[in-house]
């Protein structure tokens, strides 16, 4: 894939969720991110409105998670977490499917549960005037079969949301390859795909874009611009 550096940039979440992340560390965060022009920080609950207060005028939106890392509130408390997260500054929202009532079978309670909260950011995006709110559904590919990777590509698509988000990076292994490539084959054009968990090298990153995501979510992304500037990539 021929990428320049700045392009390359816009494709990367800079994410720092880490239980034992400070203040300072968010901070330095979108520092980083501000320098890089990242597409995004990726940033814990409790930091979205310290992020869009150190990010205002610039060119980096303030994401979070909801339900994190394991996907296992009920509905209510997630359509509680995206009220929260959008009135403090969030503009995207990477949302941990029950991954749980997934794996059990509950398909109608997984699929009635992403419908409702995109119809939620729909309401709060109308009603607040704000733009689009991207959404991003983790489905944290290395609990699923090949079969129920597919069929969440369906249900995710179903739903409305934007993206379909390959892990946490807390589950047994992050993104790979082949597990994009499934995604990007079953995934309509309207839903993108997002590779995260355990992307630390350019090569890892380039080899994610390769297979069809659009969007890399990376806690070393710095290390990995770095590579870019140094030759990785075009200026």
């Amino acid at each position: 894939m021929a990428l320049r550096v700045r392009e390359f940039a816009k494709m990367v979440d800079h994410t720092l969720l880490k239980p034992d992340a400070s203040e300072g560390d968010i901070r330095r965060l979108c520092e980083e991110a501000s320098h890089y022009h990242f597409a995004s920080v990726c940033v814990p609950p409790c930091y979205v409105r310290l992020a869009a207060e150190e990010l205002r005028g610039v060119d980096v939106k303030v994401c979070t998670v909801v339900s994190f890392p394991f996907g296992n509130d009920v509905t209510g408390v997630k359509v509680a977490a995206v009220r929260e997260a959008v009135a403090a500054g969030a503009s995207e929202l990477d949302v941990v499917m029950n991954i749980s009532r997934f794996l059990s079978g509950d398909f109608s309670y997984v699929a009635d549960e992403l419908t409702s909260l995109i119809q939620e950011v729909s309401a709060l995006a109308i009603s607040n005037g704000l733009g689009d709110i991207i959404v991003k559904v983790i489905v944290e590919t290395a609990y699923l079969t090949n079969e129920m990777k597919r069929l969440a590509v369906q249900m995710v698509a179903d739903s409305g949301a934007d993206f379909i988000k390959t892990s946490t990076g807390f589950g047994p292994a992050g993104a790979t390859a082949e597990d994009v490539a499934l995604l990007r084959e079953e995934a309509p054009d309207a839903l993108a795909i997002k590779a995260s968990g355990g992307i630390g090298t350019l090569e890892d990153a380039l080899a994610m874009l390769d297979a069809g995501a659009s969007r890399i979510g990376a806690s070393r992304s710095v290390a990995i611009m770095q590579e870019a500037e140094n030759g990785g990539l075009q200026e």
